[in-house]
């Protein structure tokens, strides 16, 4: 199915995979109780739609030619039920039961003989509540497309088919040779702006790594989730300008600056250095599953006051705006584009072990729709998406809008971090800090 071909980028995101490094994506969703509490009744209906969603029955082949290249076959032996699991929560010896299962199951790498996506069906909730447990892998979609994907498991709305639609590549009638040829064609063509991103890449690149958030590679994670007011965002960014996202990343710093702090780690005269993925889907056709370039952002630990962050913040993002998502050190994804699958094959798994001379973190806005979102009947209330640990990192850090909230889902390195609380605890903290600077303007 040549039509099928992995992209660079894709294949860049099979390459980073390891039993230590899941390049796996997910989310945790929190709905109302059922109106029929049969927990096998879901999942039973999840499975006949998850069978509809051509995308879910691929699993990843190599090739021979082009060498290092894979292609999305459907598995012959697919069966939507063997990827749909439940669980219900037992005894609350956990503080959060959730988090704790929903930390065990994200570490767990996917099976990439099978079409790689995993879902868990999880009750036992307070008030009956009950909760899905999503995971792609990255070579699969990038955030905007995994809602997408998401979006035919849930109850049909106007735009569902569309969306759905909008992920499967279209046919390509060329043979092998000829896309071996149209490719070798396209890289020449890219060379000079492949050249320009990596030489910013080497221009950014710092001697050492933040050692707060770098640590030695494992596959113990643990998990937090932060809820914030939507409101009080606005309210953030009606009194102190900048954008919404800018607002967010704030928040986010102020929490990291104290949560150093309180781990004994100096903050003076530093930033943190964030990878904030943009995605391309509205400027670059094709069939590639993730269309996604990227920022470099400085969050200014450092700085004390709120309202200084935000203003720092909000300059240095209207720099990445000035200069477009397709150029810069941010723009890596561009260039693993760009780059032939043998190297990658060669090369990409040692070169993501340096991903820390870059950048610390990465920080991943996720869109949603602004609509109301339900399965069976049940309304979703909470959803907090998750993105993979770059390798040797700390800690990775997803954010979400749905209706009146905003969802921030963290993901750490169990060893180097142990426990996700006093981080929780400083972004609520940094979020009603900055809104009471903008309640007194």
């Amino acid at each position: 199915m040549a039509g099928r071909q992995l992209s660079g980028l894709d294949i860049a995101f099979l390459c980073l995979e390891g039993k230590t490094t899941p390049m796996h994506m997910g989310a945790v969703v929190i709905f109302d109780a059922p109106r029929v509490g049969r927990p096998k009744r879901l999942a039973a209906l999840l499975a006949e739609r998850a069978a509809r969603i051509p995308r879910l029955r691929r699993r990843v082949t190599t090739t021979a030619f082009p060498l290092g290249g894979a292609n999305w076959t459907d598995d012959t032996e697919f069966d939507a039920r063997h990827h749909i699991h439940l669980h219900r929560l037992g005894e609350l010896r956990d503080e959060d039961p959730l988090t704790a299962y929903a930390a065990e199951w994200i570490e767990q790498p996917l099976d990439l003989h099978r079409p790689p996506w995993s879902l868990h069906l999880v009750t036992g909730l307070p008030d009956n509540r009950f909760a899905l447990l999503l995971k792609l892998h990255h070579a699969f979609t990038d955030g905007a497309g995994a809602f997408a994907v998401a979006a035919g498991l849930l109850d049909e709305l106007p735009f569902t088919r569309t969306v759905l639609a909008a992920t499967e590549p279209a046919e390509d009638e060329r043979s092998s040779l000829e896309m071996v040829k149209a490719g070798i064609i396209s890289t020449i063509s890219d060379a000079g702006t492949g050249a320009g991103i990596a030489v910013a890449v080497l221009r950014a690149a710092r001697p050492y790594p933040l050692p707060p958030l770098s640590a030695p590679n494992t596959s113990n994670r643990r998990l937090g989730f932060v809820r914030l007011d939507l409101a009080d965002v606005r309210r953030i960014r009606s009194a102190h300008g900048g954008t919404a996202n800018d607002v967010i990343l704030a928040v986010l710093t102020g929490g990291l600056r104290e949560w150093m702090i309180n781990r004994g780690q100096r903050v003076d005269g530093r930033t943190l250095r964030a990878l904030i993925p943009v995605s391309t889907r509205a400027r670059e056709a094709g069939p590639a599953a993730n269309q996604l370039s990227g920022y470099l952002c400085e969050l200014p630990v450092h700085l004390e006051d709120p309202v200084s962050r935000l203003a720092e913040i909000h300059r240095c993002m209207n720099r990445n705006k000035a200069a477009g998502p397709l150029s810069g050190p941010g723009a890596v994804p561009i260039l693993a584009q760009r780059i032939p699958a043998p190297v990658h094959r060669l090369a990409t798994h040692v070169a993501g072990h340096a991903a820390g001379l870059l950048f610390d973190t990465v920080i991943t806005n996720v869109p949603l729709p602004k609509c109301d979102l339900r399965l069976d009947g049940a309304r979703l209330r909470e959803i907090y998406p998750l993105v993979p640990l770059a390798p040797r990192s700390a800690l990775g850090i997803a954010a979400t809008v749905y209706r009146d909230s905003v969802h921030i889902g963290l993901q750490v390195n169990g060893d180097a971090v142990a426990d996700t609380g006093s981080l929780r605890d400083a972004v609520v903290k940094s979020a009603a800090a900055l809104y009471e600077r903008s309640a007194s303007t």
